[in-house]
């Protein structure tokens, strides 16, 4: 992946590559990224609004995905300075530098999600304790100084052209989160199939639906996590191993980064109910 897209792959293209020269894969990326622009910053915003606004559970139940709504906005964002870095190379260093919020921001916040929802279920008294707004604003404000340590990490890095350490630190990253939340969907499908004690009837169908939708949450959200980052993570140690690049190979990684991005705001406004009607039929029935 070269300057134009999101650049933590190919340090040495994203500073020797010809700023004002427009060659046909950058068009393909340009074309990818502004798409990305055009539909993933309208649907973040709207999520961003409808939260603000009560029109789902609240500010306070819907805390981490306003987070993750204004980390995409960030994405799309850098989509749109990483086209304008083509024409003007005094703009090439700032989608480097938000590198770090693309790698990190969408999977730390998907893993508060995930961690959220598996004490829900399997730690409810621990999860009532740590349910107020307070304890979720210091959960994010400490993801956001991660974040910008990454941002900055990624432009120290990229700059000192030390490609090979900044690919095994973010694959490594990626496999940290990824096991947290496999660790949380494990937990919930083995207190799905439990049942808990004096639960009948009713009540132990309801249960049982909350902890059917925190399971399938948690599922998407894993799956999406692995959809978004693991074809990344395969190209490059396959340009490590050949030592072979070309800008081709991240095609398709960039184009599962764009198209995971908006799973998370589809399922909040199916959740809530604001979905356009010629999507519904294609919703997933599970949050109803």
């Amino acid at each position: 992946m070269n300057n134009s897209t999101v650049n933590f792959t190919t340090p040495e293209t994203s500073t020797n590559s010809t700023i004002h020269s427009i060659r046909p894969m950058d068009f393909v990326e340009i074309c990818i990224l502004s798409m990305n622009f055009m539909f993933g910053l309208p649907t973040n915003i709207y999520v961003i609004w409808l939260i603000i606004t009560g029109t789902g559970s609240g500010v306070a139940s819907e805390f981490f995905n306003l987070n993750l709504s204004t980390c995409e906005i960030g994405t799309c964002l850098n989509g749109l300075l990483s086209i304008l870095s083509k024409c003007f190379s005094s703009l090439s260093l700032i989608p480097l530098f938000l590198q770090g919020l693309i790698l990190t921001g969408r999977p730390l916040f998907h893993c508060l999600i995930c961690v959220e929802r598996y004490l829900a279920v399997v730690h409810p008294v621990t999860f009532l304790k740590y349910k107020p707004l307070r304890h979720r604003v210091i959960c994010c404000t400490i993801v956001w100084i991660i974040i910008l340590g990454s941002c900055f990490y990624s432009l120290f890095i990229i700059i000192s052209q030390n490609f090979h350490t900044h690919l095994w630190f973010f694959s490594t990253q990626f496999l940290l989160f990824f096991s947290i939340q496999l660790f949380c969907l494990v937990a919930v499908l083995r207190a799905l199939k439990q049942s808990g004690p004096g639960e009948r009837g009713r009540e132990r169908k309801e249960e049982n639906h909350k902890k059917r939708r925190a399971f399938y949450l948690i599922l998407i959200t894993t799956v999406s996590m692995s959809f978004t980052y693991v074809p990344f993570t395969v190209t490059g140690f396959y340009i490590i191993l050949t030592q072979q690049n070309n800008d081709g190979y991240w095609l398709p990684g960039l184009v599962c980064y764009m198209l995971a991005g908006f799973v998370q705001p589809v399922l909040y406004l199916h959740r809530t109910g604001k979905l356009p009607l010629f999507l519904i039929r294609h919703a997933i029935v599970i949050f109803h």
